[in-house]
């Protein structure tokens, strides 16, 4: 009776273990998280270069730089090639994103010479204010609609891609005065995408709420 009753435990227990689904993080998460662990590694060897002058600070950084932005393309394509798209990797890729950009952004805002060009302040000043008015906005969409729902735009991609350059621009030590229309151009570009990407964002969160419910005149009964 006694082995009967073990055996009987035994295959009960692999019968739950195979009824119940797995929930490993997938791969795509994972390295989304390799990318936002990288972050204050390329911010520290950013700051020792400004602090020591060492070159092989700045070597560190360019490839704590390069290799988060190579791993915002490789997550996305294990996602879409795997079929590992989760409600966890749809928070946390922008996150990365938006992390990445912002330190880089405002670690360069600061006067670094004369190891490191700066960006424009009123550069800076667009890009938080978009992603400050955007949270802003998403916090109220949420809590009235219940679900955000986010439409990518081209002006949102090519002002990622123009402000990630900034910071590339910045980090290689290309010299503002060399071509002065260029770098002007591009930050510039920048701030005018960044802005409108952002109008458009404003656009779709009033629309969702204009087609909710709440939003509508209440009718008084008397």
């Amino acid at each position: 009776m006694r082995p009967a009753f073990y055996l009987s435990l035994s295959a009960a227990r692999r019968s739950l273990e195979g009824a119940m689904p797995t929930r490993n993080m997938t791969t795509a998460n994972k390295v989304t998280i390799l990318r936002m662990l990288l972050i204050p590694f390329f911010v520290v060897e950013a700051l020792y270069h400004v602090k020591t002058g060492r070159e092989g600070f700045r070597f560190l950084a360019i490839v704590a730089f390069a290799i988060a932005a190579i791993c915002d393309g490789v997550d996305g394509y294990i996602a879409r090639r795997y079929n590992q798209r989760s409600e966890l990797g749809a928070i946390l890729d922008p996150l990365a994103d938006k992390l990445l950009l912002v330190s880089g952004i405002v670690l360069f805002t600061f006067n670094n010479e004369p190891y490191f060009g700066s960006i424009p302040l009123w550069l800076t000043g667009t890009i938080i204010g978009r992603d400050l008015m955007l949270l802003i906005g998403w916090v109220v969409v949420h809590m009235t609609v219940g679900k955000v729902k986010v439409r990518p735009r081209i002006s949102g991609k090519v002002a990622t891609v123009l402000q990630m350059i900034c910071i590339v621009w910045i980090l290689m030590q290309w010299d503002a005065d060399w071509r002065p229309g260029w770098f002007m151009a591009l930050t510039l570009g920048a701030a005018i995408c960044t802005g409108i990407s952002g109008l458009l964002y404003v656009w779709d969160g009033m629309k969702q709420l204009a087609s909710h419910p709440t939003s509508s005149a209440m009718q008084e009964h008397g």
